[in-house]
């Protein structure tokens, strides 16, 4: 019986950028692919543009915000969390009708936990748990006293970490389709 890869977790690289988009995908389920395809050129395939994204440097969707969990040498799961700063002056008309529900949930001066997303090969060995706690330290850090996230209802497996984990429910937005 062979022992299970030890699993380290790191800040990313600009390398692990496509890992990042395939993980970001997954957990998604078809709204980066809307996103990406509304950023994406004639024939450019989604996961370069995805890819581009997280490379920028200076940007919210950027590998400066992530955390990757590493098995061996292969990144099996990663973390987005940054401060959120929302613009109280912008309108719903401008929000795209596919990311509304997530600009409705999101509030302004907290630190919001983008994504958490691991491989479903690599899943139940603790790595959700630990980005948690690695959002949570972060947060601290920068002296922010509350976190918050977006989950989809359909997320069984997402709610249940989150409430192991002492975070509550504080508002629902109907569900949307992307495709």
């Amino acid at each position: 019986m062979t022992q299970p890869v030890e699993i380290s977790f790191r800040p990313a690289m600009k390398s692990d950028c496509r890992m990042i988009v395939r993980l970001y995908t997954i957990s998604l389920e078809g709204v980066s692919d809307h996103i990406g395809l509304q950023m994406a050129g004639p024939g450019e395939d989604i996961l370069n543009v995805g890819q581009r994204r997280y490379e920028k440097e200076d940007s919210a969707f950027s590998y400066k915000k992530c955390t990757v969990a590493v098995a061996g040498d292969r990144v099996i799961g990663m973390l987005v969390a940054f401060p959120m700063y929302t613009d109280n002056e912008e309108t719903e008309e401008a929000v795209d009708p596919v990311l509304a529900p997530y600009s409705r949930l999101e509030e302004n001066d907290n630190f919001y936990i983008c994504n958490v997303s691991v491989f479903p090969e690599s899943r139940r060995r603790g790595s959700g748990h630990r980005f948690l706690k690695i959002a949570e330290q972060q947060a601290g850090e920068q002296g922010f006293k509350k976190l918050r996230l977006i989950v989809v209802e359909q997320n069984t497996g997402a709610l249940k970490l989150y409430k192991s984990h002492g975070y509550q429910e504080v508002a629902v937005k109907q569900s949307f389709r992307t495709r």
